[in-house]
C-alpha cells in the first residue's frame, strides 16, 4: 500500500495528513479554510487518493499559513506514500475544462522540484480565500513532493473555476504518473537507476 502519515506542528499551525495514493477519492477535509476544503475534496475526489487533512492554523490573521503548511505536509505525504517509483509511468498530464476555464497541468515525479505556475485570477478573493495562495499551496507542494509540476490556465474568467480546473487537473496529471504500469513494474522509470 502506498501510505502515508504526515504531522506538522509548527509556532502557526498543527497539521496532520493521511494519504493514500492507491485509494478511492474519499476525502475527509477540515483545513480550517472552507475554499481549500472543497479544493482539497475534489483534489482526492479526481486523483482518485484517499485524504484525511486536519490544520488547526492562525486564520485569525488569514489562511496562509494553513494553506501553505497543507501543502507542505501533503508534498511530503506524496514524497513518502510513492517510496522508490518502481514502476510508476513517472508522467502524466491533463487538459482540463471547467465551463468556461481550461487548464493544463503537466507533471514529471523526477525528484526535481520545479513549478511553473501561469494561471491568473480576475478577483484578488473567492469567499474569503485569497486567491494568490492557489500558487502558494502548488508552490509548498512541489518543494516537498520533489516533483516538475506545470500549470497553465488557457482561457477562464471565474475565478472559482479556475482555481478549481487546476486543482482537477494536477490530481489527474499527478494520478496518471503515480500509476504503477504492469509490464514496467519491477523498474526505475530513469536511465539513471533512481528517482528522489
Amino acid at each position: 500500500m502506498r501510505f502515508a502519515e504526515i504531522k506538522r506542528k509548527t509556532g502557526e499551525t498543527d497539521t496532520s495528513i493521511s494519504f493514500n495514493i492507491d485509494g478511492k477519492g474519499t476525502a475527509d477535509i477540515k483545513s480550517g479554510c472552507g475554499f481549500l476544503d472543497h479544493m482539497l475534496t475534489l483534489f482526492a475526489k479526481h486523483g482518485r487518493f484517499d485524504l484525511t487533512v486536519s490544520c488547526i492554523g492562525d486564520t485569525e490573521v488569514d489562511d496562509h499559513h494553513s494553506v501553505e503548511d497543507i501543502g507542505i505536509a501533503l508534498g511530503q505525504a506524496f514524497r513518502q506514500a510513492i517510496g522508490d517509483c518502481k514502476g510508476i509511468t513517472r508522467y502524466g498530464s491533463m487538459l482540463l475544462p471547467m465551463d468556461e476555464a481550461l487548464v493544463c497541468s503537466a507533471v514529471d515525479i523526477s525528484g526535481r522540484d520545479y513549478l511553473a505556475f501561469n494561471a491568473s485570477f480576475a478577483s484578488e478573493k473567492i469567499g474569503s480565500f485569497d486567491t494568490e495562495l492557489v500558487e502558494e499551496f502548488w508552490c509548498a507542494f512541489v518543494r516537498n513532493a520533489g516533483v516538475t509540476l506545470h500549470i497553465r490556465q488557457l482561457d477562464g474568467k471565474n475565478s472559482h473555476h479556475v482555481a478549481e480546473a487546476i486543482f482537477k487537473s494536477v490530481a489527474r496529471s499527478l494520478a496518471m504518473a503515480a500509476a504503477v504500469c504492469a509490464a514496467t513494474a519491477d523498474e526505475i522509470p530513469s536511465t539513471k537507476g533512481v528517482l528522489l
